[in-house]
Parts: structure tokens; C-alpha cells; sequence
């Protein structure tokens, strides 16, 4: 069975992941390995900061892994929150993240937006690259109990439910991680 470390102690991402990629990959956190480290996340795009913890992880610890990173961007406010969708507020508090975009929001009738994950992948010196990327619309007011972060504002296109009214593995299906995991997992596949 194949190895990779993710680099993260999110359950939900952790969850999506497993889920996707199945049984022929050992998936590790970084609490497996004993990392404690607070891994630097300083970029302004995804990319960058899935590559600074990718290459941080395995600089400091020899082993393959993986790291992303994830965000909502909407259309009507330049594409914001973007990199900062978990501390939009100046806070990892989501309850005054998403009561701050339906502020700026307000009663705009654009309200596209997307979610976007960027996986950055490293095996030994080499570093590959995978994208999600999941279109739909914020609502104007929370609606359903599941899933995190945003998920309570965002209905897919072509769906009625948001993420947070879908069950885990409905919104695994074709939530922008999923995507972006499907890819890796595919490249794994190939190379393994």
C-alpha cells in the first residue's frame, strides 16, 4: 500500500480524501507523523500556499506527500475571500466569515462564485500540481447542518441543495476537493 503524508489534522478534509482515493493509498496526517508544526501559509495565490506546505513537509520529514489548499472566490466581490476564505473576518471564526461576506454581499443579485482547491504534490524532488473547481451560487441566508466552512451558503449549479444540506457523500461527489483529488489520485494510479 502506497504511503502519502496530507498535510493537515482536518477531519473533513481528511474524510473527503479518504473517501476518494480508497484503499490503495495509506493516508497519514500530519499528528501520524508528529508533526506539531504550524506550517507556514504566507502565499496569495492557492497554489503558492499548497507548495509551501508541501515543500516545507517534506524538507523537514523525507516523506511523499500532499498539500492543498482551498477557498471560495465570488464574483461580485473581486473574487474574494479567495486565500483568506478561512480568516475572512481577521478570525478562523466561520460563523463571522460567512455573516461578512453576506454583509458585503448585501442584496447584490450576482452571486456567483466558486470554490477552488489547488493540490500540491511531492514525490521525492519532483512537484505535481491538481485543480477543483466547483461553480455555483451564494445564498442569501445559511441553510442546512452538514458539511463546514461556507458549505451552508453554496449551492452548486444544477443542484437545489447546498453543500451543507447534502449528505458527505453526495457533496464528496463533486465537491471542487473531490475534483482536484480524482485528479491526484488518477496521476497516483499511473505512476504506482
Amino acid at each position: 500500500m502506497i504511503q502519502l503524508v496530507f498535510a493537515t489534522n482536518n477531519t473533513h478534509k481528511l474524510d473527503e480524501v479518504r473517501e476518494v482515493v480508497g484503499n490503495k493509498f495509506h493516508i497519514q496526517t500530519l499528528a501520524d507523523i508528529g508533526c506539531t508544526d504550524d506550517i507556514p501559509e504566507t502565499g496569495d495565490t492557492f497554489e503558492a500556499n499548497a507548495s509551501q506546505k508541501s515543500t516545507y513537509l517534506y524538507s523537514r520529514y523525507g516523506c511523499d506527500c500532499f498539500a492543498d489548499d482551498s477557498g471560495l472566490e465570488v464574483a461580485a466581490l473581486a473574487n474574494e475571500p479567495g486565500v483568506y476564505s478561512a480568516r475572512y473576518s481577521g478570525t478562523r471564526d466561520m460563523e463571522k466569515n460567512i455573516d461578512l461576506l453576506l454583509h458585503r454581499l448585501g442584496d447584490r443579485p450576482d452571486r456567483a462564485a466558486r470554490f477552488r482547491t489547488v493540490i500540491s504534490l511531492r514525490i521525492g524532488d519532483d512537484e505535481h500540481f491538481f485543480e477543483g473547481v466547483i461553480e455555483g451560487q451564494i445564498g442569501y441566508e445559511r441553510q442546512g447542518n452538514g458539511g463546514f466552512g461556507y458549505d451552508p451558503l453554496f449551492t452548486p449549479n444544477g443542484y437545489v441543495k447546498t453543500f451543507a444540506q447534502m449528505t458527505p457523500s453526495e457533496k464528496n461527489a463533486i465537491s471542487h476537493r473531490a475534483i482536484a483529488v480524482a485528479k491526484l489520485a488518477d496521476f497516483l494510479k499511473t505512476k504506482f
